[in-house]
């Protein structure tokens, strides 16, 4: 049994080694033991999945030993494998072990890679750590930890303006969200008396849902807020876009895999609690389908290849949080799992077609690179389909699902559902065409390009059978087909709870004509942008001239980061001087410090002048002071 912390503890060891020890170690060295810990914790994750599939719960408890004991507050150091960890742990050592053997070919010319090998060991473990932990405080410790490791990855490129102001920045927005979890924490503790995850969700099946506002309904919302911020949501997504001045293969790992579905999977875990708050599930819906929508349009003329992906991931994190909101707790973590396979499938073509272009990241400047790259252009297309939800694919299974739910839940939801998704395919479709179609547009990088090696298109093709695969365990009942996964995470999402939650209703013919709808539109999109940008840039170019506000506006981000800047950063900056110079520099050094020196030198100038060398001076002075002594006395007397 001990053997499950091996999980979280080897890649831990591998962070250690490369980390204390890697500029010693050789290049390949330091390589082999960063990617044999993950594929150790991934075969032990596999031994864990087998085992938890063949118990009788889906669940294993294990309980190491107590970590905090303090008054009423009893923190176990625990860990539970069930359904929706043992899940999390195959995708993420899986997925990162194929992004670990990816970073040997994309980090092949970088100076330093043990550095950024201990990183990424680092963050397996705190992820890891995060999915297995049985108690809300520990899994708080991975929480922050994969915010730490996101900061440490994100700002890698610590030479450069950019990638530390980026690392600063995604530290800043999740230390935002981060501090809702703690509120979140202490609420629930301060209702419940306790922290052990199993213990408050035994507790819950005893309560009825809150119909207004209430003490459990504030704790939701909070860790709503830490959600918000680490799976970057309205209002605090903005740090996952210029996340992309880290490595792709980061991009791939963190924020389209695993860290930005933390938030999904708190959710998930602690669903019996949300099932009582329909407030905050009613946010959590409008919250989702509104960051779906809002990062589809920003997405739409993004020039920077990882970029577009970013902006779409966003995207797909709202359509998982939309799935939550209507209660679709398995939907929308059967997206998280299809979504890992692609997202990352897509993140890592991206990164060989920089590699190709000799670190070329503008889709204006590529285009024909069909022929030059062609393992990365078909695995990149199976991943494209996969993301706009090509029929039969795990994308179409998993986003139709959550869309079809949506409907049942509101007509209206399900409409801006549909417009995100419309958007999605035409994104996805311009990305591919300008960076595979058409005429080259820049001949110099067009010459130089060629297929990356095996250690970036091997993991590309594991990756496209994964996503392929991926729809195999979660064809929807809605659509007729089994939805293994769904029933394999029931006794997860439902633990603890006397009664059943209410099921779905199944209507497969108003499922399929929703899915014809929103396919047959999206497959339109597709097609009007593959019409369009198939000539080249012409259509693009004419619509920035004719439309130059509209144009603007998406390309700018619908200006707010520059709102966020102008409203709240540079305010702060602006009092952080006040206080700089009115505390620090007049209050603190200036009186506090530098006018008592003063005073003192301006005294002991003053005394200086008297320092004569003359005996008659002094013999006067003393004559002076026993006159002043003796007035002194006299007027005592008196």
């Amino acid at each position: 049994m001990t053997s499950v912390i091996l999980i979280p503890l080897i890649p831990l060891l591998g962070f250690l080694i490369n980390g204390l020890m890697g500029h010693r170690l050789s290049r390949g060295l330091s390589q082999v033991i960063a990617c044999s810990t993950i594929a150790s914790s991934f075969v032990l994750s596999l031994i864990w999945f087998t085992r938890v599939l063949a118990s009788p719960d889906h669940r294993i408890d294990l309980v190491v030993g107590e970590w905090m004991s303090v008054g009423n507050l009893q923190i176990p150091f625990g860990f539970v494998i069930d359904a929706l960890s043992s899940v999390m742990l195959l995708v993420i050592t899986g997925i990162g072990l194929l992004i670990h053997i990816y970073s040997v070919g994309y980090m092949h010319h970088e100076k330093g890679t043990a550095r950024y090998f201990a990183y990424l060991n680092l963050f397996v473990f705190f992820m890891t750590l995060l999915v297995m932990s049985s108690s809300l405080p520990f899994l708080f410790v991975g929480w922050e930890g994969v915010g730490l490791c996101s900061y440490l990855l994100i700002g890698y490129y610590f030479e450069t303006e950019e990638a530390p102001q980026a690392g600063l920045k995604a530290f800043l927005y999740n230390r935002v969200g981060d501090v809702g979890v703690l509120i979140g924490m202490m609420t629930l503790f301060l209702i419940f008396g306790t922290l052990t995850i199993g213990d408050l969700l035994q507790q819950v099946s005893q309560l009825r849902p809150e119909t207004h506002f209430g003490l459990i309904t504030f704790a939701t919302l909070m860790l709503f807020i830490g959600c918000t911020g680490k799976s970057a949501q309205i209002p605090l997504y903005l740090w996952l876009p210029d996340a992309m001045a880290g490595p792709t293969p980061v991009s791939a790992l963190i924020h389209a895999a695993t860290m930005v579905t933390s938030g999904i999977y708190l959710i998930c875990r602690l669903a019996p609690l949300f099932v009582l708050t329909p407030i905050t599930l009613h946010l959590i819906a409008w919250i989702g389908v509104a960051t779906a929508l809002f990062a589809a349009t920003m997405a739409l003329f993004q020039r920077d290849i990882k970029k577009v992906l970013a902006y779409s991931t966003v995207s797909q994190l709202g359509f998982m949080f939309l799935g939550l909101g209507v209660t679709g707790f398995s939907a929308g973590f059967f997206h998280v799992f299809t979504h890992a396979w692609f997202k990352a499938l897509l993140f890592l073509g991206a990164g060989s077609v920089i590699v190709a272009l000799h670190h070329e990241q503008d889709l204006f400047k590529m285009g024909g690179l069909r022929e030059k790259l062609p393992i990365t252009f078909y695995t990149m297309l199976i991943g494209a389909l996969c993301l706009m939800g090509f029929p039969g694919t795990s994308g179409f299974a998993s986003k139709d699902e959550i869309l079809y739910l949506t409907y049942l839940h509101s007509p209206t939801l399900w409409g801006f559902g549909v417009l995100a998704a419309i958007c999605t395919a035409f994104y996805t479709a311009r990305l591919m065409v300008l960076v595979f179609a058409g005429k080259p547009r820049d001949l110099k990088i067009f010459d130089h390009a060629h297929e990356s090696p095996k250690w970036i298109t091997i993991p590309l093709i594991l990756l496209s059978l994964g996503a392929l695969l991926a729809v195999m365990f979660g064809w929807p009942e809605s659509f007729g087909g089994h939805n293994t996964i769904a029933v394999w995470l029931h006794s997860a999402i439902t633990y603890g709870q006397t009664a059943e939650q209410e099921a779905h209703t199944l209507i497969p013919t108003l499922a399929w004509t929703l899915a014809l709808i929103s396919t047959v539109l999206s497959l339109l999109s597709a097609g009007i942008a593959w019409k369009l940008y198939s000539k080249g840039l012409s259509w693009e170019e004419g619509f920035e001239r004719k439309c130059s506000r509209t144009y603007q506006i998406l390309r700018e981000k619908y200006f707010v980061d520059q709102g966020v800047m102008a409203l709240i950063i540079n305010p702060f900056f602006f009092l952080g001087k006040v206080f700089w110079k009115l505390g620090d520099v007049i209050i603190i050094d200036g009186i506090g410090v530098n006018l008592p020196g003063a005073l003192t030198r301006v005294m002991g100038d003053l005394g200086s002048h008297l320092q004569t060398g003359r005996v008659r001076n002094y013999t006067l002075l003393s004559v002076l002071g026993l006159l002043g002594l003796l007035m002194l006395l006299l007027v005592a007397r008196i």
